[in-house]
C-alpha cells in the first residue's frame, strides 16, 4: 500500500499558499484492508475513508467511466491494481493532478507544475467534458488564482454548454460554487470565465442579461451594467465583506436588464424589477435565507440610501422600518456596505468615501434612543402607540438634522 498527498494541498504548497486540508490517495489497498487499520468508511459513491486520528480523507485510487448526463453519471472502479497515474488522469486540471509521496517527491505526469508557473488552467484529458461541475470549478479557480483558461480547455467548456451538459447542473452545486467564488479575491473573474464559454446565460441568465445594458451616464457612460456589477462585487471583495454583502452587491441591479427602452437612460423604477428578479434567482439557486433577504433589501433600497442626505425624516424612518433596522442593526450595516460597494463600482473609486453610511447609522442610533416604553405609558389610547413612537423618532431625526445644518452654515 502506497499513500500520496494529492490535489489542492500539493498545488497550494507549490504556490506558497497556506494549506488548509490534505487529500490522500491510497494505491494498492482494499476497503477491507483500510477498515482493518482503523479507517472509517464515509464514501457513498466510491471508497473514501477518514483517518482514525487526523480525520483527513483517504480515497482508494480509482478510475471513472461516464454513464449518464450530469456530474453524478459515472461508474467508479476502485481496485488495488489501479495505479497512481490512472487516478491522476481522471482529475480536472493539471494543476490539481500533482501528487507527492511520503519522501516529498513530486509525481507530475501531466505538466501541472509548469502550468502553475505559467498561470494556466488546462484540462488533464478529454474526459474533462464529462463533468459540468468542472466549468464552475475552472471559473472559481480563475477567480482565486487569477489564472487563464487554456484555449483547448475553453473549447471543451464551450462544447459542454452547446451540447446541453451544463444544463444538468443541480442548483445546490451551482450555489455552492457561486458562494465560494464570491469569497475569492477577484469574484468578477468567475463570471468573466463563465461568459467566455457561454455558460453564464444558462446558469445565471439574470447576471448575463446585464452586459450590454447602458449604465447611468452621469457616472461612466463607457461602463455597462454588467461591467459595473463586476466592479461592485470586486469592491465588496476588496473590503472583505461577508458573503451576504457580496451576493447583494452582485444582484442589486438585476432589474436594469428589463427596464423599458424609453426610460432606460434613467432606469426609472428598476428597483422593484430588481426585487422580482432577485426572488427568481435565489429561489432557483436555493440561496441561503440570509443572502436572499439582504439581496432583496439592497435591490429595493440602494437608490434611497444613495440619496440619504436628501431624504425627509419620515422617509428615513420608513427605510429603517422596512429594513427591520430596529431589531437587526448589524444586517442594516451590511446593507450599507453593499450600497457603498455599489457607489464605488467605478474605475479608480475603490477608496472613495461613502458618507451616507455614517449619516444613516447616526440617525439610526438617535432614533433608537426614543423610549417607546415611556411613550406607551403616556398614551391613554393604546391604539395610538405605534404612531406616537414613529412621530417621536421622526422628531428626533429632524432635530438632529436641523442642528447639523445650522452648524455647517455657521
Amino acid at each position: 500500500m502506497n499513500i500520496y498527498c494529492v490535489g489542492g494541498a500539493v498545488r497550494d504548497r507549490l504556490l506558497g499558499l497556506p494549506v488548509k486540508d490534505h487529500d490522500w490517495v491510497v494505491v494498492g489497498s482494499t476497503p477491507e484492508a483500510m477498515a482493518e487499520q482503523g479507517f472509517l468508511p464515509v464514501g457513498k459513491d466510491f471508497p473514501v475513508f477518514l483517518h482514525p486520528e487526523t480525520r483527513e480523507e483517504y480515497a482508494l485510487a480509482r478510475t471513472e467511466r461516464k454513464t449518464a448526463r450530469g456530474y453524478k453519471g459515472f461508474s467508479v472502479y476502485a481496485s488495488p491494481d489501479v495505479t497512481l497515474e490512472q487516478d491522476l488522469l481522471r482529475r480536472d486540471f493539471t494543476v490539481n493532478a500533482i501528487a507527492e509521496d511520503r519522501e516529498g517527491n513530486l509525481i507530475d505526469p501531466h505538466g501541472g507544475i509548469a502550468d502553475l508557473h505559467a498561470g494556466i488552467l488546462r484540462h488533464v484529458s478529454a474526459a474533462f467534458n464529462e463533468d459540468p461541475v468542472r466549468i464552475l470549478r475552472g471559473a472559481r479557480f480563475a477567480a482565486r488564482f487569477g489564472f487563464s483558461i487554456a484555449p483547448q480547455t475553453l473549447t471543451l467548456m464551450r462544447d459542454m454548454v452547446s451540447n446541453g451538459e451544463v444544463d444538468a447542473l443541480v442548483p445546490e452545486r451551482v450555489w455552492q460554487e457561486l458562494a465560494r467564488a464570491l469569497m475569492e479575491k477577484h469574484p468578477s473573474r468567475f463570471f468573466d470565465t463563465l461568459r467566455s464559454c457561454g455558460a453564464l446565460g444558462s446558469i445565471m441568465p439574470e447576471i448575463d442579461a446585464l452586459f450590454g445594458v447602458p449604465q447611468v451616464a452621469k457616472y461612466h457612460p463607457e461602463i455597462d451594467c454588467g461591467l459595473h456589477t463586476m466592479l461592485v462585487v470586486d469592491d465588496a471583495a476588496l473590503h472583505d465583506y461577508a458573503l451576504e454583502v457580496r451576493f447583494a452587491a452582485l444582484t442589486h441591479d438585476l432589474g436594469k436588464a428589463t427596464t423599458p427602452a424609453d426610460i432606460l437612460p434613467r432606469h426609472i423604477g428598476h428597483e422593484l424589477r430588481s426585487v422580482e428578479r432577485v426572488k427568481t434567482l435565489t429561489e432557483r439557486l436555493r440561496a441561503t435565507g440570509e443572502c436572499r433577504d439582504l439581496a432583496l433589501l439592497a435591490a429595493r433600497f440602494h437608490g434611497d440610501i444613495h440619496r440619504a442626505m436628501e431624504l425627509r425624516a419620515d422617509t428615513v424612518i420608513r427605510l429603517f422600518q422596512s429594513a427591520d433596522a430596529w431589531r437587526r442593526p448589524a444586517r442594516f450595516e451590511q446593507l450599507l456596505q453593499a450600497c457603498a460597494s455599489d457607489a464605488r463600482g467605478r474605475w479608480g473609486s475603490e477608496q472613495a468615501p461613502y458618507p451616507q453610511a455614517e449619516y444613516l447609522l447616526q440617525l439610526l442610533t438617535i432614533a433608537r434612543t426614543v423610549n417607546a416604553g415611556e411613550i406607551a405609558r403616556l398614551c391613554k389610547d393604546k391604539g395610538t402607540i405605534p404612531a406616537a413612537v414613529q412621530l417621536a423618532r421622526i422628531n428626533s431625526i429632524e432635530t438632529t438634522v436641523k442642528k447639523q445644518r445650522e452648524a455647517s452654515n455657521a
